[in-house]
C-alpha cells in the first residue's frame, strides 16, 4: 500500500527547510537533514507494509518536531519574504532561504516609499513600506523629492555597498539601518 501523495508531500515539506536539533540528528555532508534522508530512504523499502510504517514512523517523528518547535516549516513564499526583509543586512549566510532562487533575486529589491526625511547630516532616511529604513551614504543630490507611494529599486553594488533609485531617478548609495 502506497502513501497517499499528500501525506508524502507534507511530510516531505516538514523536512525540506528543517534546521533538524541535535537530539534528532546531525546534517549529512551535502546539507540534507538526517530525518529528511531517513523520510527518503523509506521510498527503498520493497515490502508496501514495511513501508508505509516507515513513512507512518518518519512522519510522526517530523510532527512532533514542527510542534516543539526542533524543525521550522516554510514554503517559498515566505522563504522569499525572509530574504527579501534580511537584504541589505550584513549576516551569515540565509542560503537554506536562497534554494530554486536565482542570484538575481538576491542582488536586487524593490519597494515603495512610505515616509522620507532628510536627517540632520542633511541625508536622506528612507522608509519603505515594508518597514525597511535605508539611509543616504553619499553626497549626490536626488533629482526628485521622494514621496510616499513612489517606486524605489535597490540593488547591491561593489564591495557589499547598495545603490538606491527612486521613481527610475539617479542611484545614489545607502545602507540598510533597521
Amino acid at each position: 500500500m502506497m502513501m497517499p501523495r499528500s501525506v508524502l508531500a507534507l511530510s516531505l515539506l516538514f523536512a525540506a527547510v528543517a534546521a533538524p536539533p541535535a537530539a534528532l540528528a546531525q546534517p549529512k555532508p551535502e546539507g540534507r537533514a538526517q530525518i529528511f534522508q531517513e523520510l527518503a530512504d523509506c521510498r527503498k523499502i520493497a515490502d508496501g507494509a514495511a513501508r508505509l510504517a516507515c513513512y507512518d514512523k518518519t512522519a510522526a517523528t517530523l510532527d512532533q518536531a514542527e510542534a516543539k518547535g526542533d524543525i521550522v516549516v516554510v514554503d517559498r513564499e515566505q522563504a522569499r519574504k525572509v530574504r527579501r526583509q534580511a537584504f541589505g543586512f550584513s549576516m551569515p549566510s540565509i542560503s537554506l532561504f536562497e534554494k530554486g532562487e536565482t542570484q538575481e533575486e538576491l542582488e536586487n529589491v524593490a519597494g515603495e516609499v512610505a515616509v522620507a526625511s532628510v536627517n540632520g547630516a542633511g541625508k536622506w532616511t528612507i522608509r519603505l513600506k515594508d518597514g525597511a529604513i535605508w539611509t543616504q551614504i553619499d553626497n549626490n543630490e536626488l533629482h526628485r523629492t521622494p514621496k510616499p507611494g513612489m517606486p524605489v529599486k535597490i540593488r547591491q553594488a561593489a564591495m557589499g555597498s547598495f545603490l538606491m533609485s527612486i521613481n527610475n531617478g539617479g542611484a545614489f548609495r545607502v545602507r540598510r539601518v533597521e
